[in-house]
């Protein structure tokens, strides 16, 4: 019996690990969206890179095949939420890391207000209190389908689906003064 097969990692480091104005925007990205690490970042800049590869190559390309891959690539983007119905392929090339990062789990649970603070959000997920459309998801990174939004909820053996749970209280307390602002 061999070793497994190894994963490969996911992502692509910086070619020039230190310059000043990506060092910069990297903090701030990693601030806003709490993420624990670069690597974190990264991953999500490879999979932007990767579609945008995609769509480069598809508008050059004739034929059946790349009529169907064209679809499939918009299809893939739209489910994700992150190019509206009937979008071109020029509309992939616009979009940003921002885009990618807003539909992750993490910041999802925070912007509905299940969470304080979006460190809060990212414990909540990785100690299994959320579920989405019914599957408990521990994968702050999780990037969420259009139509699984709705279904972003507490768990239903979390103890916060309880109205009285103290934390619980805080949340809606700190989500009743944002409102009112």
């Amino acid at each position: 019996m061999g070793d497994p097969k190894r994963q490969r990692k996911k992502y692509e480091t910086p070619s020039h690990p230190w310059i000043k104005e990506r060092l910069d925007s990297e903090r701030v990205l990693m601030r806003k969206y709490a993420l624990k690490n670069k690597k974190e970042l990264w991953k999500h800049e490879t999979q932007l890179k990767e579609f945008r590869r995609r769509a480069r190559r598809l508008l050059a390309a004739r034929g059946k095949q790349a009529e169907i891959e064209r679809q499939q690539l918009l299809q893939r983007l739209t489910r994700l939420g992150l190019l509206p119905e009937g979008a071109a392929l020029d509309d992939v090339l616009s979009l940003t890391l921002e885009d990618i990062l807003e539909r992750r789990l993490q910041t999802m649970v925070f912007k509905r207000g299940l969470a304080r603070t979006i460190k809060q959000a990212r414990q909540l997920i990785v100690h299994g209190h959320i579920e989405v459309s019914g599957q408990i998801i521990r994968s702050p990174s999780y990037l969420v389908l259009k139509e699984e939004e709705s279904g972003i909820t507490y768990a239903r053996n979390s103890p916060f689906t309880k109205e009285s749970h103290p934390e619980r209280m805080v949340i809606e307390q700190a989500k009743g003064k944002g409102e009112a602002q």
